[in-house]
Order: C-alpha cells, then structure tokens, then sequence
C-alpha cells in the first residue's frame, strides 16, 4: 500500500490550488534551506559512481534545480572522477565546483564524499554496493538519491529496510531510479487502474526482452577484481543478474498497481547464447528468467527477461482485470474494454522522468516533505532477488524465506588483489559458476 498511497499523495499535491501549494512552500523553505550549510540556500551533491548513469543523473539532478551544485566525487579507479568531473563542468558550466581535493577514489572513497560538506549523495555505483553505501549516508545525515536495484541479495535488503527505518527517523528525503513513479503516462493509467476501470486486477504480464549490453575483454595485468569490476554486469555480487539490474523496473510496475509485494516465486531460466572462452567473457549470470510471481490474493505476474539477439524484444507492462486491460508500452498507454477496443489512450506530456524524478527530490527537500522511496525500492529489489533465486534453484520460494536468506554474495575484502567470490577456473572460464536447477541451493 506504501505505492498506492505515495501515488495518491501526489495526485493531491498536483490537484492543490496554486495559492495553497505557494503558501505551503513559502512558509516551508526557511526551514528546509536551515539545514543546509550554504548561506545562499544551495544543496550540495555529492556523488558515488562516476559512471555514465552517475554522470547522468548529475545532469538531471542540477537541471532540476538551478540552485544546486556537485561539490564532491568518488570512483573506485582513480581515472574516471576526474574524467567525470572534467566531463561535467562542459555540460554545466558554473554548477561543478569539485576541486582535485574533493575527488576521491578506491573502494572506501564513498566515506570521504559523505563526509564532505554534502546536503545530497548520489549512489551510482554497481549495485552490490548500494546498502552499504546508503547505510552510510544516512548514518551521516545526508539525503540520497540511489540507483536501482537497491540490493542483490536478502542480507542486503535486510539492511535496507533498517536504513530506511533510520532515514524515516532521522526525516531524511530518499529518492529511487524506479523513475516510472514520475513519468506522466505511468501516473495517469495507474490511477485510473485503482479507480477501478480495468475492475479487479487478475494477472500482470512484464517483459525486458533485449539483445544484452556491453561488455570488455581482459586487459594484460588486470587483477580479477578489476576485470569484474570493469564488468559489473556480468557477476551476481555486482549486478544481481540481469533479472535484478533492468527488469526491475517491470516487476515493480507489477508490484505498484497491485500495491503489494509477491509472496512466491517459480520459474526458469539458463544460459543458451553466452560464450565460454579464455577471456571470461559474460561472466556467470543466466541469459534469459522466465517467472511466475504470485501475491497474497492469488493475482499473478507472469515475468519474463533475456539478454537474447534475433528474438522478439519486449520491455512493457500489462495489467488485465475483470473489466478490461490496460498496456504500458513505449509506443502506446492504453485502457482497453473486455472485448480488446481501446476506450482511452493517454495523449497528454510527459516530460523526461529521469529529470522528474530529480525534481520531486529536490522539491521534498526544500519543502521538508515526507519522502522516502526506499520503501518501494527495496520491496522491488527483493522482489527481483526472489525471482533469480526461483529461477537459479528451480524451486517455489516464498518471500518470507527470500527476505531471511543467509547467502551472503559479497566479497570478505574490498581491495584491488583481494578475491572476488567467484573466480575463474584455469581456463578463464566461470562456467563452472554458473547456477544449475536442482543443485544451486538459494539459502546458502
């Protein structure tokens, strides 16, 4: 319900007179701006990950609002803040106000940004990363925006769900790159979903079908923990499967119509086109999952990913009621009757939600409203976790049993030699590694 009713708080904030909604700001930024350090009211970031979608949502975040500014920067390779930084101040001349100090690097370079005189942290990192990091900044009193999916595995959703307890406490805003909770179009059928237009919800269909995404071969004198960290995508402890780093997105869409999580999870999936070779290339997550998610009511979600080329490719969502059904695609959002004509489609703007969703963080800040996407966040990325642990064991897990898992993907070490928890065999392969139904136990 914590979806339902954050949609529904919106709705109102959006339905307010203009009158209201300046008062309510007005009387509200002398507060929130006392909590920034700057004398001039400016918030200012810090960011954990200089990757391209770290550099990106920078962009996005000081597009959001003029007064704010990038103060401080980390990578775990020294290389990339500084190219990130310099990158940067191009694209928005006047806002990047990072000098060469406040450019850290290595894997504990997250602390030293957090400990600047930040107001918001930027959590872009591989996710394996992402509870420890928001852990931190928390603790330290930072608001956050972080990337999805906030966990790959249960322990770290465990620790999300304590961060996020504190985050609440300590009136922390906490915004999540699950930015269809800002895209207009989403917003419009998802309403009119819970006004009751499709009648009572029966089954979701969610796809991110695609061709799969980059990857690098090893370069001579790399340590293994370089090479994976150069390919974050392609190992579990990193990513958390294809599964949990993009159809996330899919599964809580699902999961924000329902207004609830999955309980249970069965499926299939396996590794048909990924090559094995001296390189390691791809790594040891599966190709493609195939899953069955069921809520507490019965109502199912029928889910299915692939990093597959030459084949049908997918990435939408689709709710069917007792009424009729309602598709989310990138070509149409559209309300059908029982006998499939289309009775409404949304026509109306919906501008960039990786922007928008900077901008409602931001305007939670000024205005010290009550705003912590973590809730959500971390509901999603369990749910996504379940799913791979469904399709790695090919057993019927529950959510209880997912949310109290002990297996631990992590490494004991962060440092360059150190070993990261799967590691090639003589031949550079990790085939070996590669999860196999009836024998890979999800617990461990």
């Amino acid at each position: 319900m914590e979806n339902a009713s954050r949609s529904s708080r919106r709705d109102f904030l959006r339905n307010s007179s203009g009158i209201l909604a300046g008062a309510a700001l007005a009387s509200s930024l002398s507060v929130a701006r006392s909590a920034h350090a700057a004398e001039d009211g400016a918030i200012r970031v810090g960011l954990v990950g200089c990757g391209g979608r770290g550099r990106g949502a920078v962009v996005d975040c000081l597009h959001a609002d003029e007064n704010t500014k990038l103060v401080a920067v980390c990578d775990a390779f020294a290389d990339r803040g500084a190219g990130a930084v310099a990158e940067l101040a191009k694209q928005m001349p006047g806002r990047i106000d990072v000098p060469a100090d406040r450019v850290f690097a290595g894997f504990d370079g997250y602390q030293k940004v957090i400990d600047s005189q930040i107001d918001l942290v930027i959590l872009a990192t591989p996710p394996g990363f992402r509870p420890m990091h928001y852990k931190a900044a928390v603790a330290a009193g930072k608001h956050v925006f972080m990337e999805k999916p906030c966990c790959i595995d249960a322990p770290g959703y465990r620790s999300l769900v304590e961060t996020n307890k504190l985050a609440d406490e300590k009136n922390l805003k906490v915004g999540v790159g699950l930015q269809r909770h800002h895209q207009n179009c989403y917003l419009d059928l998802i309403k009119r979903i819970h006004d009751g237009e499709i009648g009572d919800l029966q089954y979701f269909r969610v796809y991110w079908n695609g061709a799969g995404v980059w990857n690098y071969p090893r370069k001579p004198g790399q340590t293994e923990m370089e090479y994976q960290m150069t390919n974050w995508y392609y190992f579990v402890w990193l990513c958390g499967d294809h599964i949990c780093e993009q159809h996330i997105h899919n599964i809580d869409v699902a999961n924000w119509i329902k207004g609830a999580h999955p309980v249970e999870a069965h499926g299939l999936g396996g590794r048909e086109v990924r090559k094995f070779g001296p390189q390691g290339d791809y790594g040891h997550i599966y190709d493609h999952h195939a899953v069955e998610f069921t809520y507490a009511d019965g109502t199912k979600t029928f889910s299915q990913c692939q990093h597959v080329g030459n084949c049908w490719p997918a990435i939408s969502e689709h709710a069917t009621g007792t009424e009729g059904s309602a598709d989310f695609t990138n070509k149409a959002y559209v309300i059908r009757d029982r006998k499939g004509k289309r009775v409404y489609r949304f026509r109306g703007d919906s501008p960039s939600p990786y922007r928008q969703e900077h901008v409602d963080l931001i305007r939670a800040i000024r205005s010290d409203e009550k705003y912590n996407e973590g809730h959500f966040g971390a509901e999603a990325s369990l749910s996504a976790v379940m799913g791979r642990m469904a399709t790695y064991s090919g057993k019927l897990i529950t959510w209880d049993e997912a949310a109290a898992g002990q297996r631990d993907e992590m490494p004991k070490q962060f440092a360059w030699d150190a070993a990261p928890p799967v590691l090639p065999d003589e031949n550079g392969s990790y085939e070996h590694a590669v999860a196999v139904p009836g024998r890979y136990d999800p617990y461990a």
